[in-house]
């Protein structure tokens, strides 16, 4: 089943949008693309972008739309994004989804299929603020929710957890106000355009793909695509 459009998934920081999408990717054989993966990546390999951007995603700030709006646009030229592909947590501002609009017009795609995760507060905080992950193998842990069996080691390879830097309370927070304050309108442009859905990501996996799953039947029945 082709995908053959983008589809976008907002939602603040431990929402489950990274889960979600990485299902539905897995799915359409499309790519899951997340700035914050592409940001860290150039920020673990000290590249000119990950200089600019490293201390602003150290202090939970939004990165300059020059700097990510030319990394995605670069991204939907490769080859494996021609079928489609599946934003994670983009576009963060109105102002993004302007230009992702044009960007999708330029590459010959139509309107996007936009779900937003509403999820409370107070178990965004407990999801991401408990969030480790192993050092060696990428093997992902919560230490409220799904802690490993031995506090800082890895079940799968022994490996030492670390957190990421913008996942500690404190910065947490920062990020959840800095969604509030520049990601929520989205929700209003995007549902202005026809395009909005909207899922409660506080249930559990398997409950979140079926209702996206629905999602998606009733986008394909609607405009033909999927």
């Amino acid at each position: 089943m082709a995908l053959n459009r983008a589809m976008i998934f907002l939602g603040p920081p431990g929402a489950g949008k990274g889960t979600q999408a990485n299902r539905a990717a897995k799915r359409y054989g499309v790519p899951h693309l997340s700035t914050g993966d592409m940001l860290r990546e150039a920020v673990a390999q000290g590249t000119e972008l990950g200089r600019s951007a490293k201390p602003l995603m150290e202090r939970g700030e939004l990165v300059p739309d020059n700097i990510v709006m030319g990394m995605v646009e670069e991204r939907l030229a490769r080859p494996d994004s021609a079928q489609g592909f599946i934003f994670d947590g983009f576009p963060r501002t109105v102002p993004q989804a302007e230009q992702l609009d044009k960007i999708l017009a330029r590459r010959g795609f139509g309107k996007p299929l936009v779900v937003e995760f509403h999820v409370s507060p107070e178990t965004l905080l407990h999801r991401v603020s408990g969030r480790w992950t192993c050092s060696v193998g990428g093997e992902t842990y919560n230490i409220y929710e799904r802690p490993p069996k031995v506090p800082g080691i890895c079940d799968v390879d022994g490996g030492k957890l670390i957190q990421r830097s913008d996942d500690s309370p404190d910065i947490v927070r920062e990020r959840l106000a800095a969604y509030d304050r520049k990601t929520k309108p989205l929700a209003d442009y995007y549902r202005q355009h026809g395009v909005l859905e909207t899922v409660d990501g506080s249930k559990g996996v398997e409950e979140v793909s079926r209702e996206l799953n629905e999602i998606f039947a009733r986008a394909a029945g609607r405009d033909g695509h999927l």
